[in-house]
């Protein structure tokens, strides 16, 4: 045999191990591992919808998914879970408060016991990261405090935790009611244009654009005009990526100005300037905190992960105020009271009025159980774990389906699909 032909036989030797390699690593991870996890979850007790090849329990989620598509609910049904998540609605009664299913050939541990999931959210010691996320989502929002991990979690959060102390968070009541003012301001020129015709108010986009104009004060200070412009969706900057340019091109303007006109005061005392503090040169030969990367990130996370919440909150408030007249006159009350009466009404509200509204913080803790931002939480495990009783494996995602917990009548009772506000009155 030539030497060519001792050279090809063998790049074919090599190329057909490597193939056998990469075909052995597809096994191990498409039927081998799922069958084994399977077996040993199931001697401890954990069943769950059987594993299918490749797609896991993905088929099985989009057919209930499409059953549940044509669901309407009654104005005063406050159970969406049919909707949103009708195969917890359907597995957790038959396998459990705790089962497998499969994200693909991933094992997903749903975690719907109370005590299971506190255990799991508020552990402190890495033993369960969030959530590695989509990277288009990943990019738009940033790897701040709400996706940081470990070390990183704990330097972001030593930076931004000074921001939202109860002496800060006075300075800004006065900015967040002026802008909510603002907002209803307009409402009242453009019913005085109506006249008795009234007018028809989108709130869910209204409530966006006040969350933004709160978030951009309290964010970007004097800078707020500039930072709340990009975070308005328009046709130019939807996509994704063009976006994420965008809102780096103007944070990173936003700073360098800030940077340059930055006096004996300071670099301010809104979150961005306690951040670039964080990050300063000149602070006695510290190492930084952050890095100006991680500085844009956290004013991206800040920005749309608060927006969002928010709006979300704020929709749903006003949507149960609608159908529970008698908790409109309720908060009224108690808003008319504590916030110096009908003649005080144009008095800008201070952070010891808020507090005193119990009704209203109620009312609010209501709508978050009933309409949660998130439907469910997901973690993964770094190494095997116990979890009430059952050994997880590692690289497994733990789901705690937060709309189901908050529906659980062996937490809230008979009536935990019900609008009951005074259930969190526990004094």
């Amino acid at each position: 045999m030539g030497a060519g032909g001792v050279d090809g036989w063998w790049w074919w030797t090599l190329s057909a191990a490597a193939l056998a390699s990469w075909l052995l690593d597809l096994l191990v991870r498409l039927v081998w591992r799922p069958r084994a996890v399977a077996r040993r979850l199931r001697a401890q007790g954990v069943r769950g919808p059987p594993y299918r090849f490749f797609h896991g329990s993905l088929g099985e989620v989009r057919r209930l998914r499409a059953a549940g598509a044509g669901v309407t609910l009654d104005v005063n049904d406050h159970d969406f879970t049919p909707i949103a998540q009708p195969h917890f609605r359907e597995w957790i009664p038959r396998y459990g408060r705790m089962f497998v299913s499969w994200f693909g050939p991933t094992p997903d541990v749903c975690v719907a016991d109370l005590a299971v999931a506190r255990q799991v959210l508020a552990d402190r010691t890495g033993l369960f990261p969030k959530h590695r996320m989509n990277a288009n989502l990943l990019r738009l929002l940033g790897e701040g405090l709400v996706l940081a991990n470990g070390d990183d979690w704990h330097r972001h959060k030593k930076v931004v935790h000074p921001a939202f102390n109860t002496d800060k968070l006075k300075m800004m009541t006065a900015t967040m009611a002026e802008c909510a003012r603002s907002m209803v301001s307009g409402w009242e020129a453009r019913l005085a244009k109506q006249g008795k015709e009234g007018m028809v108010i989108e709130l869910s986009g209204q409530f966006e654009e006040l969350t933004a104009d709160v978030i951009s004060h309290t964010a970007f200070g004097s800078s707020y005009r500039e930072g709340k412009q990009v975070y308005l969706p328009t046709k130019q900057n939807r996509r994704v990526w063009k976006l994420d340019k965008e809102v780096r091109s103007t944070l990173m303007r936003i700073i360098r100005t800030r940077l340059a006109a930055k006096g004996k005061a300071g670099y301010g005392h809104d979150l961005l300037g306690l951040m670039l503090e964080a990050c300063a040169p000149e602070r006695d030969g510290d190492p930084k905190l952050l890095s100006m990367d991680e500085i844009v990130d956290e004013c991206k996370t800040f920005f749309f992960a608060g927006q969002e919440t928010t709006s979300h909150l704020l929709t749903w408030a006003m949507f149960l105020l609608s159908t529970h007249p008698e908790w409109q006159d309720r908060l009224r009350e108690e808003v008319l009271r504590e916030c110096g009466g009908r003649d005080g009404l144009h008095r800008t509200p201070t952070h010891d009025m808020l507090n005193k509204l119990k009704q209203v913080n109620l009312f609010l803790l209501e709508t978050l159980r009933l309409y949660s931002p998130l439907a469910q939480f997901r973690r993964w495990t770094r190494s095997p774990v116990q979890l009430g009783g059952i050994t997880v494996p590692q690289d497994a995602l733990l789901t705690i389906p937060i709309a189901m917990i908050h529906r659980d009548k062996e937490v809230w009772g008979d009536d935990a699909g019900e609008f009951n506000p005074l259930r969190f009155d526990i004094v």
